[in-house]
């Protein structure tokens, strides 16, 4: 991150303590991502927290793989249901695989899938050949959603459409053919709660001058449809959806999903198939309008985290960029330690504080 960025200072963390020792004359109060971030650190670690924007973890690269860690946490993002009849357009197929679905995840697992037939090499007929993915749900299918109940302001009916729209939006930032091609994500910016403005200031910025500090990956899965196209209809997923009630009566949604991604060159007559995986947790707030500035209908992004494998290695251009066995040719072995990149086992905290400040690492299969 800038040096301006990786810490609160002592004045400003002292000014906040203030603050919210003496609360806030007036409500609704005006969503902050920073300050969003700051409480909830101060609940979960009753410490010192790390900035909205703070450290981003060292990136891995892994022998022939390479592998990203990220973290940005944000605020403001609007869900608005899809049509139903579209996502299925969009995630129909069955992968090349014939294997018998998983059940949805309901919990964290206690160990990473197996890894009988990881030696497969995908094809363009079998793109998850070779990979735990193939037994994985299909788009949103594979993001399990927890029974409803009353939580906070919200009735449970309202919860029960919260988590509908929580799903929603995940699909329209990392499953979307259109954002997946390169395009430029209109629906998912115009989501973004308008008093957002620190959020709204680092999108604006992220797809005109992509940088490791402003990066639309973090948020948003996109490929330079010059350089890779998708193999297929179908992009896997696994993961769940929680939720508990947040500040001034909010329901927090923490979404924690792993996102497979099977590519190919762009270039007509090559057939080599690789595999982009990423997994994103992002947690967000479905504020009572009532308690906090907030358009109808909107939450606000409280915090992201996001692993990256095959997707570029210092390459901030605001694109995926997979490598190809061809081009890992006599790469350089990274210098961070070795992750599954499957392995749901491991927290997204965990996976970062493993991660460290080792460069590039390296990922045990793809």
């Amino acid at each position: 991150m800038g040096k301006d960025e990786g810490s609160i200072s002592d004045d400003e963390w002292e000014r906040f303590l203030r603050d919210a020792e003496a609360g806030t004359p007036g409500a609704p109060e005006e969503p902050s991502a920073r300050a969003r971030m700051v409480t909830r650190r101060l609940r979960e670690e009753n410490g010192r927290p790390e900035p909205w924007r703070g450290h981003r973890p060292a990136r891995r690269r892994g022998g022939k793989i390479w592998y990203v860690v990220g973290l940005l946490a944000a605020a403001g993002l609007l869900a608005v249901a899809l049509d139903p009849g579209r996502l299925t357009g969009w995630f129909g197929g069955d992968g090349g695989s014939e294997s018998t679905p998983l059940a949805a995840e309901s919990e964290r697992p206690d160990q990473p899938p197996p890894t009988e037939g990881a030696g497969q090499q995908p094809t363009l007929e079998q793109p998850f050949r070779g990979s735990p993915a193939a037994r994985w749900g299909d788009g949103t299918a594979g993001i399990g959603l927890p029974a409803a109940r009353a939580t906070g302001w919200m009735s449970k009916a309202q919860v029960a459409q919260a988590l509908d729209r929580t799903r929603d939006f995940l699909a329209a930032s990392s499953l979307n053919p259109a954002v997946l091609r390169g395009e430029r994500p209109a629906k998912g910016i115009a989501l973004i709660n308008p008093h957002q403005q620190d959020v709204r200031d680092y999108l604006a910025t992220a797809f005109r001058a992509p940088s490791r500090e402003d990066d639309p990956l973090l948020l948003f899965s996109r490929f330079d449809k010059a350089q890779v196209r998708l193999v297929g209809d179908v992009v896997k997923t696994r993961g769940r959806i929680t939720y508990r009630e947040g500040e001034r009566g909010a329901v927090e949604v923490t979404t924690d999903v792993t996102y497979v991604y099977p590519v190919a060159p762009a270039a007509a007559g090559i057939d080599e198939v690789t595999r982009t995986i990423v997994r994103r947790e992002v947690v967000l707030s479905w504020d009572d309008p009532a308690k906090v500035v907030i358009e109808p209908g909107t939450f606000s992004l409280v915090s992201y985290k996001v692993d990256t494998t095959n997707g570029g290695c210092d390459t901030f251009t605001g694109y995926l960029t997979p490598e190809f066995d061809s081009e890992r040719a006599g790469a350089d072995a990274g210098d961070g330690p070795e992750a599954d990149p499957y392995d749901r086992s491991t927290s997204m905290d965990a996976r970062m504080q493993e991660a460290g400040d080792a460069g590039c690492g390296t990922a045990s299969r793809l």
